[in-house]
């Protein structure tokens, strides 16, 4: 699998405090795991949007936003459920 990550992904995750950069960056692990073997972890919180679009959850509040096709995982951006509407209403 090929992972990209996007500048808005770069600048999204730069601005987040120390331990939530730790359980996004758990997370994104969690999402290569289960692609790669579909082994679900629990509480993963991972769903499809739309096509090519995925969403994790990394807690309450905050979500990893990334795409899925053709074997290139995309990270698009880490935010919460606001700022992921107002990308898709953009795309």
């Amino acid at each position: 699998m090929i992972v990209r990550y996007l500048s808005s992904f770069d600048r999204s995750f730069a601005g987040l405090e120390p331990d939530l950069k730790e359980k996004v960056t758990q997370a994104i692990d969690a999402i290569f795991r289960y692609f790669e073997t579909t082994e679900k972890t629990a509480g993963l919180g991972l769903r499809k949007l739309r096509d090519p679009y995925w969403e994790i959850r990394v807690g309450l509040r905050t979500r990893i936003f990334f795409s899925l096709a053709n074997g290139v995982l995309t990270l698009i951006l880490v935010g919460d459920h606001a700022s992921i509407k107002k990308y898709l209403r953009r795309s």
